[in-house]
């Protein structure tokens, strides 16, 4: 055979190779384009169709029918209704999740916050708001000014017409971190725990020395102030007060006792 129809013969499966990969290519190439168009379609479809239109309220003052906001007792429903603002009349396909849910835990008393996209046109938001722990009174400058704190220790402003039964923290400052007051707030809220029935006329808990808890009771009329150290909290309440009557009868002056010792009770003079 001649050596020009070899090579012929060997172009010729090389070729079918190439033309064969070719097509392969192309069809792949067409058919991505067809998907990106599908898509891109179907994207412009749930932008721009009515039926997914987060629809805005019937009238002003009025909140949107398909916008649901849940667990909203203390924190300003005003202020998280304005959130979804730019939301309402918008396809909820380009609905920001994590955008809103970073804002609504920026709203004060809100502790966390869950939000549902639920086809064709509805929003579902639940509100896990902060429990307060205890009333702080705050410095600034000259004046003060009565707060609500969580175990967090984050500061919360009371809300009109709530009604909270709760003590009175002393030796928090609004200076420290969250952290910082979150410490306080738990190691009184340890010690109210361990002290139960008999903590029920406590006024006050201390917490300036976390190693030297104070707290104030309310008996006969007047308050006392009692010093329960670090630990045996409700021991070292118990044994006070069942020897108050005749403590009481022997120094009628004194208001501040030491109970630190298991074993002693020892009252404290008031400073001149």
């Amino acid at each position: 055979m001649a050596p020009q129809a070899k090579d012929k013969k060997r172009r010729a499966p090389a070729v079918r190779v190439i033309f064969r990969y070719g097509l392969i290519i192309i069809g792949a190439s067409l058919l991505l384009t067809t998907c990106i168009y599908a898509s891109q379609r179907f994207e412009q479809f749930l932008i721009r169709d009515p039926r997914f239109l987060l629809p805005g309220p019937a009238d002003y003052g009025l909140e949107s029918p398909n916008l649901e906001v849940h667990g909203v007792k203390y924190a300003s429903r005003a202020q998280i209704l304005r959130i979804f603002d730019p939301d309402l009349g918008r396809s909820v396909f380009l609905f920001p999740l994590n955008a809103r849910r970073k804002a609504l835990l920026n709203v004060r008393w809100v502790r966390d916050a869950s939000i549902v996209r639920i086809w064709p046109n509805r929003i579902q938001v639940r509100i896990e708001e902060r429990r307060p722990a205890a009333f702080v009174k705050l410095r600034a400058e000259s004046m003060e000014r009565w707060a609500l704190i969580d175990e967090e220790g984050v500061i919360l402003d009371p809300p009109p017409k709530a009604a909270f039964h709760l003590p009175l923290l002393a030796g928090v400052s609004s200076d420290e971190s969250p952290a910082q007051r979150g410490i306080r707030v738990r190691r009184a809220e340890r010690l109210i725990a361990e002290l139960g029935t008999l903590g029920d006329k406590i006024s006050e808990a201390d917490v300036t020395d976390l190693d030297d808890l104070k707290v104030t009771e309310k008996l006969d009329g007047r308050a006392v102030t009692l010093m329960l150290g670090e630990r045996n909290f409700a021991s070292r309440l118990h044994n006070f007060l069942d020897h108050y009557p005749d403590i009481h009868r022997r120094i009628p002056q004194v208001t501040t006792f030491d109970l630190r010792l298991d074993d002693r009770i020892t009252g404290v003079a008031a400073a001149n």
